[in-house]
This record gives C-alpha cells, sequence and structure tokens, in this order.
C-alpha cells in the first residue's frame, strides 16, 4: 500500500488546514487589511505547505527509496535520517 493511501486522511486534513490559511490570506487582501498581518499569514501558509512536503517526502524515501519489506541496513538506514534531516531543515 502506497504511503499516500495509507495516510490519506492525515494527509487530506493538512491540506484542508492550508486551504484555509490560504482563504485567510485572500480575506486579508480584499479587506485590505495591513502588510504586516498579510506577511506572517503567508508566512503560516509556507510553513504550512513545507511541512506537508516534509511528511510526503519522508513517506516516499520510507516506502519507495529504502525497501519497506526489509530492514535496511544500517548505512541505508543513516543515510535515509541524514537526508530527512537535511530537508527538514532546508524547509524551515
Amino acid at each position: 500500500m502506497a504511503h499516500t493511501i495509507r495516510d490519506k486522511a492525515k494527509l487530506l486534513n493538512r491540506v484542508r488546514r492550508i486551504r484555509g490559511q490560504i482563504e485567510a490570506v485572500e480575506r486579508s487582501l480584499v479587506e485590505e487589511r495591513d502588510c504586516s498581518s498579510t506577511l506572517q499569514l503567508i508566512t503560516a501558509c509556507r510553513g504550512a505547505m513545507n511541512g506537508l512536503m516534509v511528511e510526503v517526502l519522508e513517506g516516499h524515501v520510507r516506502m519507495h527509496v529504502l525497501d519497506p519489506d526489509e530492514v535496511p541496513k544500517p548505512k541505508q538506514a543513516q543515510a535515509a535520517q541524514e537526508l530527512m534531516d537535511v530537508v527538514k531543515a532546508y524547509l524551515r
């Protein structure tokens, strides 16, 4: 089973929260709120999208880069973890 299917409900909840954040940005622009509050909303959207990216990418690495039917060798597990640590740091 693909990780996106297995985690479908959780991922869809994240997407729905992001949609709400995007709608808040739209309302902020329509209501002509000050730019600093609009920028904060945009920053929150970016963080939420990055969080979604990390979650899907981590599942991809664990299910498609590593063999999910085998215990990874220590070097493989370490390399996968290092990759995810770098991605998480980059996206924050």
